[in-house]
């Protein structure tokens, strides 16, 4: 849901992704069954993405290349240029520290 004109929320995005997908699969006049066989994704988990937009990354990259909608992705997350290397240094401060979960096995 909007909450205010202009900002996205992660919901609002992953409903546009989904029906951004499903429009192009339409318009390229592929069937759920024509995507799901070109992208090796199952059938069930296509018409899930579908219909409620779930669904893993790797999912979603899949339809993305079957539909030929890939190279979009690449901007994602676009590099931050810094000018020198304090503007490097506070911008790490201001996100504080990084935490990395281990895996179960303890690696």
């Amino acid at each position: 849901m909007r909450v205010i004109p202009g900002l996205d929320t992660p919901e609002d995005i992953r409903e546009q992704v989904r029906q951004a997908a499903q429009a192009r699969r339409i318009a390229l006049r592929m069937t759920q069954e024509d995507l799901a066989q070109r992208s090796g994704v199952a059938i069930a988990t296509l018409k899930r993405f579908e219909q409620k937009g779930e669904g893993s990354f790797a999912t979603v990259l899949a339809i993305a290349s079957a539909l030929d909608a890939l190279d979009e992705f690449r901007l994602l997350f676009p590099q931050v240029e810094a000018e020198t290397l304090d503007d490097l240094e506070r911008r790490a401060k201001q996100r504080g520290p990084v935490r990395v979960r281990r895996k179960a096995d303890g690696a």
